[in-house]
C-alpha cells in the first residue's frame, strides 16, 4: 500500500507554485512517523475507500445496535484522495488570508475573526485596484440575502462567496501580497479528479444517511493541519444538510492550534445564522511531534501552541464558548474528549454556574477503553453522558494503536497506581464497614 500521501508525491508539478504546509513531501508521505496516538489510514485506490466505508457502516451499525445515542469516528483520509483536501486546504487558507489582507488594509489588523468587517464598497474599490474584478463585476457578489445589507462584509461573507455548494473548480485570481501577482486560487481538477471528489463526498453522504438512520452521531475525526482545513470544510456542509433537528454530526477541534478559538466561534457564528445545531468534539491534538518537525523541516510557521499550558488554556477557552452557547441557545453539543482531570473538574463547575444539566445531554465525555477508569465511572455514577472510545480491528493493528495511546499519556502509569490505590482503600473502607458484598 501507498500512504495516503505518496501518491501526490508523483504529482509534483507546478507544486513549487503552491504554499509549502499544503505541498506533498515525500519526507512525510508515510504520516505514522512522529504520530504517536492516531489512526491513519491509507490511500492505494478507490477500492480501498470502499472498503474503508463499508467498514465504518459496519460501525455505525453496531453502535446503533448496542447503545442509545451511539457514537461512530470516522476519518475522512480513509474516504477518498488525499491530495483532494491538501488542495482544498490550500484554498480556504488562501482565501481567508485574503480576507485578512484587506481587514489590515482598512486598519482592522489584530482584531478576533469575527470582528473584522470590511466595508463593502472600499473591497469593491480594492478588488478593482488589484485587477481581481472590476467595481461592477464584483457588485453582484455582494447583493445576496445577507451579504451587503448592513454595508459590510464579515469573514463568513466572505467564505460564503467560495461557499463548496457552488463549482469549487472555477478559476478564481487573488493576489500574492508578496510578489503582488495574481495567482490561481484553485488549480482546475482533472476529469478523473472531479470523480475522485465526488465519490469522497458521496461516502460521507452515505455514512451520514446510515447514522442518521440508525439514531448514531457521526464524529469526523481531526487530522494533520494541512488536510484539517478541507476536512472541517466539508464536514461543516454535512451539519449544515444533517443537523437541522439534532446534532448527528460532529466535527473535532485540536487545541492545541494556535487557530482554534477562531475556528470554533466562526463555525459556530455560522450555526446561529442558518439555524442548524451545532455539535463537536474538543481535543488537544495529537499529531505535534510530526507537526512541528514538518514545519521545521519544510519552512512555514508551526501551527502547534507554543506550550502545553497555552494547549490548556486554548481547550478551556473553546469549551466555555461552546458551554456559553448551550446556555443562551441549547443548540449546540460537546464532547469533551480529554483524560485531564483539571479540564473534566473545569466542565462540571462551569456546568453548575450556567445550569446546564446532564440530563440535557448537551455535554458528554469520552475517555479511551481501558484508561483512566477513575474519571470515567464516577461521571457515569453521577448521571453525564460518558463514553468510551473503542478501538476494533485486526490484532496486529489494534494492539501498536493502544501501546501508542499509552506512550502518548506519559502519566498512564501514574494514574494507574492511582486508580489502584482508590480501588483500594474503597476495599478497606468496606471491609471495615462490613459492606463488603452489599
Amino acid at each position: 500500500l501507498s500512504s495516503c500521501t505518496s501518491a501526490a508525491e508523483k504529482e509534483m508539478g507546478g507544486a513549487e507554485q503552491r504554499e509549502k504546509q499544503y505541498r506533498a513531501h515525500r519526507g512525510f508521505g508515510d504520516r505514522r512517523g512522529g504520530v504517536i496516538s492516531a489512526r491513519t489510514y491509507f490511500y492505494a485506490d478507490e477500492a480501498k475507500c470502499d472498503q474503508h466505508m463499508e467498514t465504518f457502516l459496519h460501525c455505525i451499525d453496531a453502535s446503533g445496535g448496542s447503545s442509545k445515542d451511539g457514537f461512530s469516528a470516522i476519518k475522512l483520509t480513509a474516504l477518498g484522495r488525499p491530495q483532494f483536501l491538501l488542495q482544498f486546504s490550500e484554498v480556504l487558507v488562501k482565501w481567508r488570508r485574503f480576507f485578512h489582507q484587506m481587514a489590515a488594509e482598512q486598519g482592522q489588523a489584530g482584531r478576533a475573526a469575527l470582528e473584522m468587517k470590511l466595508e463593502a464598497e472600499k473591497l469593491q474599490e480594492a478588488l478593482a485596484k488589484l485587477g481581481i474584478a472590476t467595481k461592477a463585476e464584483s457588485q453582484h457578489w455582494f447583493t445576496g440575502e445577507n451579504l451587503g445589507v448592513s454595508g459590510t462584509v464579515d469573514l463568513l461573507d466572505w467564505n460564503s462567496l467560495i461557499d463548496s455548494r457552488t463549482k469549487l473548480s472555477k478559476l478564481l485570481l487573488v493576489p500574492n501580497m508578496q510578489t503582488r501577482q495574481l495567482e490561481p486560487l484553485l488549480s482546475r481538477f482533472t476529469e478523473e479528479e472531479d470523480l475522485q471528489m465526488k465519490r469522497m463526498l458521496q461516502r460521507m453522504d452515505t455514512l451520514a444517511k446510515r447514522a442518521t438512520e440508525k439514531g448514531v452521531r457521526l464524529m469526523v475525526d481531526a487530522e494533520q493541519s494541512y488536510f484539517q482545513p478541507a476536512i472541517s470544510r466539508l464536514t461543516l456542509e454535512m451539519q449544515r444538510r444533517f443537523n437541522r433537528d439534532r446534532a448527528v454530526i460532529f466535527n473535532t477541534y485540536q487545541c492545541y492550534l494556535k487557530e482554534a478559538y477562531d475556528n470554533v466561534t466562526v463555525d459556530v457564528e455560522l450555526s446561529r445564522r442558518e439555524g442548524w445545531h451545532f455539535g463537536t468534539k474538543l481535543v488537544r491534538g495529537a499529531y505535534m511531534e510530526q507537526e512541528r518537525e514538518r514545519a521545521a523541516q519544510i519552512g512555514y510557521e508551526d501551527p502547534i501552541n507554543p506550550t502545553y499550558e497555552k494547549t490548556n488554556e486554548m481547550y478551556h477557552r473553546c469549551l466555555d464558548y461552546i458551554l456559553e452557547e448551550i446556555k443562551h441557545s441549547r443548540k449546540a453539543s460537546v464532547m469533551v474528549a480529554s483524560h485531564n482531570e483539571d479540564t473534566v473538574k473545569f466542565t462540571l463547575r462551569r456546568m453548575m454556574e450556567l445550569g446546564i444539566h446532564p440530563s440535557e445531554k448537551k455535554v458528554c465525555f469520552g475517555q479511551l477503553l481501558g484508561m483512566c477508569d477513575q474519571i470515567t465511572f464516577p461521571l457515569g455514577q453521577a448521571g453525564f453522558p460518558v463514553y468510551k472510545y473503542v478501538p476494533y480491528g485486526p490484532v496486529q493493528e489494534v494492539l501498536p494503536y493502544l501501546s501508542r495511546r499509552a506512550q502518548e499519556n506519559r502519566g498512564f502509569m501514574q494514574r494507574a497506581n492511582r486508580e489502584r490505590d482508590l480501588l483500594w482503600r474503597e476495599f478497606k473502607r468496606r471491609l471495615l464497614t462490613g459492606s463488603l458484598f452489599s
